[in-house]
């Protein structure tokens, strides 16, 4: 895995603001890196794809643990919510996607799963379509990418049609997010071309009758895709209205994978599968004698509040709004670095498979909002 540079292109915001990428820099800073990208090889693709796979599955073995064993203090969620919870898993309600981020160290050629984005993860365009777009333009059509996202939104859309209730899947997101919007309008343009109809709804227009949600003209809702977290909606009136809503509305991504986007799955995918290659060693409460850990809040998002400790001494730590809910404690991971910055791999499971990946890089080993985007080839 190595990191090579290519002549920018002079026109690069141009190009891509002509395929809908309109967020690619931030006060003039990019997030998209267009003149640099990782090489990888095709046993590496292999490594990463073979390693989702197999964490995906044991993910699934931990929320069925999960609620079995009725652990849902562990993640901070509200008992009300609980009967949705294990009815959206007992009924396998809708689910899209999600994505696993990795540690990659380059001396032990090893993967180790950092967490899993299962209800909210963004760079789904980039990683689906920009990327894609940046290798016609670099590079041959021969040149490979490990990158069959958008084929595979397309077909497990069109394998979830059936199970969609009423004859319209809405999309939702908030309003003053161009990001979120573009991803949300990317997966809706997917699920268009699997023969769904679809409408865009802001979450803020979502209307209740007192019994059901409805959109801006008065419509049932019964099936919708939210960009929009289940810890936020649980804690808002917006959630109680869930529990109460008669047509029991499909949402996507279900309310059972707020056990998968929580941090507190961590330590029990260690207990549940202790020393597997994959994982890194992860407890609740402390460190249990690890010298070289992290303390991450189980709620936390895009890096916020986490403390990185090496000899038990702090060595990087991120401000934000998180941490009442409580912690966990991960070993210490290996990020591999070049000279501009660590990077960490976000793999993507889509309709049950592995699909491609996205690399993200940062000044310091704690990916963040302002980490870069990098996009990637795999080496013929």
């Amino acid at each position: 895995m190595q990191v090579k540079n290519v002549s920018i292109d002079p026109n690069w915001k141009s190009r891509l603001e002509s395929i809908g990428y309109g967020y690619h820099s931030s006060d003039n800073v990019p997030y998209w890196v267009d003149d640099r990208y990782y090489e990888i090889t095709a046993h590496e693709a292999d490594s990463i794809y073979q390693a989702t796979a197999d964490l995906w599955q044991m993910c699934l073995k931990a929320v069925e643990h999960v609620i079995q064993h009725k652990l849902y203090h562990l993640f901070h969620i509200p008992a009300y919510m609980i009967h949705h919870i294990e009815r959206s898993w007992d009924k396998d309600d809708p689910s899209i996607y999600g994505r696993f981020d990795f540690a990659y160290d380059s001396q032990s050629r090893k993967l180790k799963m950092l967490e899993f984005n299962a209800d909210t993860p963004t760079s789904l365009f980039e990683s689906g379509i920009v990327q894609w777009h940046w290798k016609n333009h670099y590079f041959s059509e021969s040149t490979d990418q490990y990158n069959s996202i958008h084929e595979q939104l397309i077909e497990s859309w069109k394998s979830l049609k059936p199970y969609l209730k009423g004859e319209i899947l809405y999309f939702s997101c908030a309003k003053e997010t161009l990001e979120d919007l573009t991803n949300v309008e990317y997966l809706r343009d997917t699920a268009i071309q699997a023969g769904i109809q679809t409408q865009l709804i802001y979450i803020d227009e979502i209307g209740w009758d007192g019994r059901t949600f409805v959109d801006l003209e008065g419509y049932e809702i019964q099936s919708i895709f939210k960009l929009y977290p289940w810890e936020w909606m649980v804690n808002e009136e917006f959630g109680h209205n869930i529990v109460q809503d008669i047509n029991e509305a499909q949402w996507i991504e279900p309310s059972w994978k707020m056990i998968l986007s929580n941090k507190a799955i961590l330590p029990i995918l260690w207990e549940l599968f202790p020393h597997h290659p994959n994982l890194l060693k992860s407890y609740f409460d402390s460190p249990k004698g690890m010298r070289h850990y992290v303390r991450k809040p189980i709620l936390s998002r895009e890096g916020a509040n986490i403390e990185m400790f090496y000899d038990r001494e702090m060595i990087y730590e991120t401000d934000g709004a998180y941490g009442e809910e409580g912690y966990i404690y991960q070993e210490l991971a290996t990020i591999h670095r070049e000279e501009t910055g660590f990077s960490v791999i976000g793999s993507w499971v889509i309709g049950q498979e592995a699909c491609g990946i996205s690399f993200r890089e940062s000044d310091m080993p704690i990916t963040t909002d302002q980490s870069r985007f990098i996009p990637h080839i795999i080496k013929n």
